[in-house]
């Protein structure tokens, strides 16, 4: 679905208190999480103004963003 949200928090709800003492306690967490959602954000824009960018840099961007995630997802849960 176009323009759908996944930001970290939006993705993981069950994990928000883990998120947040990671992001407090953890600066490349922290780092990681802003590039997630920052990068999670321009996408949205992207897809909501029918993609100004060409097919090849939006699957680019959308391969860093699951990168990050998964990057993330290990860290919280301990991995």
């Amino acid at each position: 679905m176009l323009g759908e949200n996944h930001s970290l928090l939006h993705e993981f709800p069950e994990h928000e208190e883990i998120i947040h003492k990671l992001t407090q306690s953890d600066m490349a967490f922290a780092n990681d999480a802003k590039d997630y959602n920052s990068l999670d954000k321009e996408i949205r824009v992207l897809e909501l103004r029918g993609s100004p960018i060409d097919d090849a840099e939006m699957a680019k961007l959308k391969h860093t963003r699951a990168v990050l995630k998964d990057s993330l997802y290990q860290r919280i849960n301990g991995k």
